[in-house]
């Protein structure tokens, strides 16, 4: 009996639940259905160093060519919001 099961896949790995999430955030924001993996042991002792540390963001199969694409943008700064000039004096 075959499983036709899609398998999830790894688009980002990130050193620590914070970053992990911005980036499911971002992912779902877009519309992805986007989730966090860690270690249970590295999640247990709120690790953020090392292999424990890291945490994998994750897609469907389907999705991930496109959310690699936004990732990409991401490093590249294109999705950051244009600088109008004003300070915020606050």
């Amino acid at each position: 009996m075959m499983n036709n099961k899609m398998r999830d896949e790894v688009v980002y790995v990130a050193s620590g639940g914070i970053e992990a999430e911005s980036v499911k955030i971002l992912l779902e924001s877009f519309g992805f259905n986007a989730y966090t993996n860690q270690e249970s042991a590295g999640k247990t002792y709120g690790l953020t160093v090392g292999p424990l540390g890291l945490v994998e963001v994750l897609v469907p199969a389907d999705q991930a060519e496109e959310a690699l694409k936004i990732i990409h943008e991401m490093n590249e700064g294109n999705l950051e919001e244009p600088d109008n000039g004003e300070e915020d004096d606050s």
